[in-house]
């Protein structure tokens, strides 16, 4: 019978029983799924799963259970690996089966030999993603996540252990300096490094990883890129083997997987000359030098992840229910709705002191920050709300600490500086490396549900390069589209996006939006940086988290306008028209039915009311009286 913690230090030791009960039977794959599905619904059991976004890799144990918070990246081709074999001892002719699930390197004793033309191989198949963390994912988020983890692995069995060499590794230098308690959480639970073949630990190399995309791998000449889309971006990338149902994942999906943790030192050895084939799966294919290369780093830097259970996640907000369809969830939305008013007026006070004293610029920031793309009419977006802050200082701190605020509120933005050497000289768009057979990154791989705030206060005078063009159109298409044609250098492939745009502008943006709003400051601070370094600090981290709840639980739910009132929408919509053509369009229709669909789910209906309408129409005209009070400004007019 397994022992407790099994499951969590030793997951193959439990693949291992139910292989060895099944054979020949084909169920124990789907025995091991159920078991380790029904262990995770235990007691918060999923917050005893240490987690790689939280805990550098070297302090984990391999060959145990793990969790990866991620987003894809990219999809390798399929690969096949032996799904059973059969190794035989030379001397005693002893024949043992073995399983190749949940491995990268065959299980062969001393004395034993792999039957290559045993009847009882299995030949099978599983799909390698190639997973980042999820891009600009907020600080509270991992913080959240860490002490969640922290407090679990007080009172549950911890699968962490202390290397023999103490070398820190990705964010650990920043993070021990920010949560010195993160140290003390690294060291519990010090188990036997003893893996299960019954060997020693083998050393891993632990190599320091810098804030930047290269690392330098010993096993590799040129720098090793992670790929991360995001420049400045920390943590770990995996390779995750996905066994089952890997049609239903796609490039940019947000997943988070559990399975078993691969850092077999021969996997680095791929890369190099001293490479003993005969160590690695007999089943591998020998791609060329580039692609092995990128295909198979070392693991020390990329580890493996061997999927058991994996689910695509609505939101990666941990102060909600992960699934909001189940019963518990449920009670948590009704509790929070019952107490949706008070928030909301405490929100917009808030971003009315954030936005220098600017209430109606922050509810339409509101609406902004709860908007989502909610279904495709062929090619149009329906749901997206690009909003163009206008009038905002030039070259100043203001967008900086705008971002600050709205990265303490959202679980993923970037801020992305509009220079022209930004523009000229960075890479938007992904592109396909065919020598290496992978996806190469861009500024525009993001997750669903990022905020982007595209800063164009830094535009300064200059001529934009091809690069530089191609990417304001990708840009432009971004808003417009909500897609980013990725390059297939012999053709473009769309791939749909979900990104929230907040352009802040001196004049009227260079790029399109949904909705220009005119900031009037009503306070100017006479130090703008301790005015806002001074809202933040007021804020208490209750009401935060909150705030942090209200944004994500409303783009979450469903609308509807019912059919009396959409027959009185339409009547006021001709009542309009009649009484001064000019004044209002269809377009104008449309964009005041948006701002009426966010203002009711903000207060936290889910349908449109008559009162809800008409303020919809009050905010729209305040809007628009303040652009006609407005001159040209440097020349862009508003």
């Amino acid at each position: 019978m397994p022992c407790v913690g099994d499951w969590l230090n030793n997951p193959l030791s439990i693949v291992q029983g139910f292989f060895a009960q099944n054979v020949p039977n084909s169920d124990w794959e789907k025995k091991v799924t159920e078991y380790f599905k029904e262990k995770l619904k235990e007691n918060n059991a999923t917050n005893w799963v240490p987690s790689l976004n939280d805990v550098p890799v070297h302090y984990l144990k391999p060959n145990s259970l793990v969790k990866f918070r991620c987003m894809v990246q990219d999809m390798f081709d399929p690969e096949f690996y032996m799904g059973v074999y059969e190794t035989v001892d030379p001397n005693t002719n002893a024949r043992v089966l073995h399983f190749g699930k949940y491995r990268d390197v065959a299980e062969c004793g001393p004395q034993q030999e792999i039957d290559l033309n045993s009847s009882q191989t299995v030949t099978s198949e599983r799909q390698t993603l190639y997973c980042v963390p999820v891009p600009g994912e907020s600080a509270w988020v991992k913080e959240i996540s860490f002490l969640t983890l922290a407090s679990q692995a007080r009172v549950s069995p911890s699968t962490s252990y202390t290397p023999s060499r103490h070398k820190r590794s990705y964010e650990e230098d920043e993070d021990m300096d920010l949560h010195p308690s993160k140290q003390k959480e690294q060291h519990m639970g010090n188990s036997s490094g003893a893996d299960i073949h019954g060997c020693v630990e083998p050393k891993r190399l632990e190599t320091e990883a810098p804030a930047g995309h290269h690392l330098i791998s010993p096993n590799c000449s040129p720098p090793l890129d992670l790929n991360f889309p995001l420049p400045g971006e920390k943590g770990p990338a995996c390779l995750v083997k996905v066994y089952e149902s890997w049609e239903s994942f796609k490039v940019n999906d947000v997943l988070e997987v559990y399975g078993v943790l691969s850092v077999d030192p021969v996997l680095s050895l791929v890369n190099s000359e001293e490479r003993d084939s005969s160590a690695l799966d007999p089943m591998e294919c020998m791609d060329t030098a580039e692609e092995q290369r990128v295909h198979s780093p070392p693991a020390s830097l990329v580890p493996r992840i061997h999927v058991i259970l994996a689910q695509k996640l609505q939101h990666i907000n941990p102060l909600l229910p992960a699934c909001l369809k189940e019963e518990e969830s449920k009670t948590f939305v009704s509790n929070f709705m019952s107490e949706l008013s008070p928030v909301r007026a405490e929100l917009l006070g808030f971003l009315t002191h954030a936005l220098l004293g600017d209430s109606l610029a922050a509810e339409y920031l509101i609406l902004h920050l709860i908007s989502t793309v909610y279904a495709r009419r062929d090619v149009l977006p329906l749901g997206k709300f690009t909003v163009n802050l206008s009038g905002c200082p030039r070259n100043s701190i203001f967008t900086e600490h705008i971002y600050r605020i709205i990265q303490q509120l959202v679980p993923a933005s970037h801020r992305l500086q509009m220079t022209i050497e930004n523009m000229n000289h960075s890479r938007f768009i992904p592109h396909k490396d065919y020598a290496a057979n992978r996806l190469v990154t861009g500024v525009l791989q993001l997750a669903s549900n990022t905020s982007l705030v595209v800063d164009e206060t830094q535009l300064e005078q200059g001529q934009l390069d091809t690069t530089g063009v191609h990417n304001v159109t990708a840009l432009g298409n971004l808003i417009t589209w909500q897609k980013v044609d990725y390059d297939f250098n012999y053709h473009r492939m769309e791939f749909p996006c979900n990104i929230n745009v907040l352009i802040t502008s001196e004049g009227r943006s260079l790029l399109p939006s949904d909705c220009q709003v005119h900031l009037q400051p009503q306070i100017i601070p006479p130090n703008m940086e301790e005015y806002m370094s001074s809202l933040l600090t007021a804020v208490l981290p209750s009401v935060l988290n909150k705030f942090r709840i209200y944004l994500s639980l409303l783009r979450l739910l469903d609308y509807s306008i019912s059919d009396e009132v959409t027959k009185a929408v339409e009547e006021d919509f001709v009542e309009m028209r009649k009484n001064d053509p000019e004044s209002i369009t269809a377009d104008d229709l449309h964009k005041t039915l948006l701002v009426a669909r966010f203002l009711s789910l903000s207060a936290g209906q889910t349908t449109l009311s008559r009162e809800r309408w008409l303020r919809a129409k009050q905010l729209e005209a305040q809007r628009k009286a303040r652009l006609q009070q407005q001159k040209c400004v440097n020349g862009n007019e508003l």
